[in-house]
């Protein structure tokens, strides 16, 4: 034994009067015996303990030799290196345009930067057909916003590949959580991923909105094609929307977007991911939004298919969903940052605004979610408005406040539905109903479903597994809900046997800690 803990347990000896071998340098007789009357005195010092060394950060990765050779004008721009904690990288900068398939290989000690705006294709209209640009980039590799501003948005008619696998995830991130000075409560770092498709929008840039057919509110032929929005948080421009709602833009899965979002304007932001007018044919599972400075996620209409999604630390809505979107995700892990966010669900159609319906009518389907709302600043988990169409299964839910919130007549004739919830809600308002609608009538339809209860004694464990009392609840069949849907073992999203799916290519921190996680979301991982 050496140091100061030695030190320690030889005095106590000292007091407690046991016999003591001759210190190095003391001849027999400097020790007085016990019993012999008299204190014990040592004239030698203490001998200093050996200092602890201070660990050292050794980096583990070195910068490539240099920038692959890519399809798209311009190429990369060899941007010199960037040293962070985890090594020093070669940084390539993507030209401003994609405007030829181009993939972007994993390299190691390779960095991909976005300095500014990237555009994946330019804009092909409301009623093109096929694909332009493709972007492809390969599991492991990391893209970041050089600068505030950065963002990268496949436009209509141009698809984003970005298929990362369960051990090497694709990271989009910024240059501070590079340098190593991002930390759990970092924001709005860049901007994030746009993904734009051709599929109808209930709303129109114009002024219009969508009747489906006949004629406009000014009595003018409606033409659902000419039904575009503008995309928020840009300074240029940025349609989406038209007629198909099978369109693509792309395939994403096994990815990560960390420290995202900036405001052109109140109202006016990006999000970590962004979709405006998405098809059915875009394939998006197994991700992560992380520290957004806006929502997790927002959608503007289309059809979103999603499956096996986290959302950590937004710092306003995690899901925000509006202008007909057709909405069908399973398996979603949701937790709040405990100094900012708002609602878990920002559920809204444009109904309400105008004379008569908006369509489509926005419809979002979950099952299997476990929501953990613990934002000071958050009224409610789950908030519906303007005549959309909510349905629930098959979540647990822990809030201090009003689990779900109602808004306004027309989004209760809508008939939300709620089967085989699980929740701890607010024991006084466990539901809230505003804008014409009491809180009874929310409450009735609560009740009106199956297995549902707002007062649970929840049981989770690593704030987001299953306990016995989440098991042991009934199951809801989702797929009465769509085709969408599997049936699940359990309630919420990880249920005892079904746990893994988030490990290996999520990032873990103060707000949801992942043992199993692929790296510290303030650091990179290295391969």
């Amino acid at each position: 034994m050496r140091g100061p803990l030695a030190v320690k347990n030889f005095h106590r000896t000292l007091v407690l009067g046991a016999s003591l071998a001759a210190l190095a340098g003391c001849g027999g007789d400097e020790i007085v015996s016990p019993g012999t009357g008299g204190d014990i005195i040592i004239n030698n010092p203490a001998p200093t303990p050996t200092p602890t060394p201070t660990p050292t950060s050794t980096p583990t990765v070195t910068p490539a030799a240099g920038c692959p050779t890519i399809n798209a004008t311009g190429g990369l721009t060899d941007g010199g290196t960037i040293t962070g904690p985890t090594g020093e990288y070669r940084i390539c900068e993507l030209p401003a345009v994609i405007d030829a398939d181009t993939t972007l290989p994993y390299v190691d000690g390779l960095l991909y930067a976005l300095n500014g705006r990237v555009d994946i294709g330019t804009d092909a209209g409301a009623t093109s057909t096929g694909y332009d640009v493709q972007l492809t980039i390969e599991p492991g590799v990391i893209v970041y916003g050089a600068t505030g501003r950065s963002f990268l948005v496949a436009n209509r008619g141009n698809q984003l590949f970005a298929n990362g696998t369960a051990d090497k995830p694709i990271i989009f991130t910024s240059r501070d959580n590079v340098l190593g000075l991002s930390n759990d409560s970092s924001i709005g770092q860049w901007g994030g991923v746009v993904l734009l498709g051709r599929a109808p929008v209930s709303d129109c840039s114009s002024g219009n909105y969508n009747v489906g057919g006949g004629l406009d509110q000014n009595g003018n032929a409606f033409s659902q094609a000419n039904c575009q929005k503008n995309l928020e948080g840009t300074a240029v421009t940025t349609p989406f929307g038209g007629t198909d709602i099978n369109d693509k833009s792309g395939e994403l899965s096994y990815f990560q977007i960390r420290y995202s979002g900036f405001s052109l304007a109140p109202g006016n932001e990006l999000q970590s991911l962004s979709g405006g007018g998405i098809g059915s044919g875009t394939v998006i599972n197994h991700w992560q939004s992380h520290n957004s400075s806006d929502d997790g996620m927002e959608f503007w209409g289309g059809e979103v298919n999603m499956d096996h999604v986290v959302v950590s630390g937004a710092d306003d809505d995690s899901f925000d969903f509006d202008s007909g979107v057709q909405a069908f995700i399973q398996y979603a892990i949701v937790v709040q940052r405990t100094g900012g966010g708002d609602n878990l669900i920002e559920l809204d159609s444009p109904s309400s605004e105008y004379a008569v319906e908006a369509l489509p009518r926005s419809n979002f389907h979950l099952s299997n979610f476990t929501f953990i709302n613990q934002s000071s600043s958050s009224s409610q988990a789950v908030r519906a408005r303007g005549s959309a169409r909510l349905r629930l299964a098959n979540g647990v839910i822990q809030s201090a406040n009003p689990c779900i919130r109602i808004d306004a007549a027309g989004t209760l004739a809508a008939d939300p539905t709620f089967n085989s919830i699980f929740a701890s809600c607010s024991a006084t308002q466990p539901v809230k109903g505003s804008d014409g609608v009491s809180d009874a009538e929310v409450q009735a339809k609560w009740d009106a479903g199956t297995n549902n209860t707002a007062d649970a004694t929840l049981t989770l464990s690593m704030t987001y597994e299953n306990g016995s009392n989440e098991d042991g609840v009934a199951v809801f069949d989702p797929t009465a809900l769509d085709a969408f849907f599997e049936v699940p073992a359990n309630i919420g999203a990880a249920g005892t046997g079904n746990t893994a799916w988030v490990d290996g290519w999520t990032c873990t921190s103060t707000t949801l800690s992942i043992s199993g996680a692929n790296s510290e979301c303030t650091s990179l991982p290295v391969y």
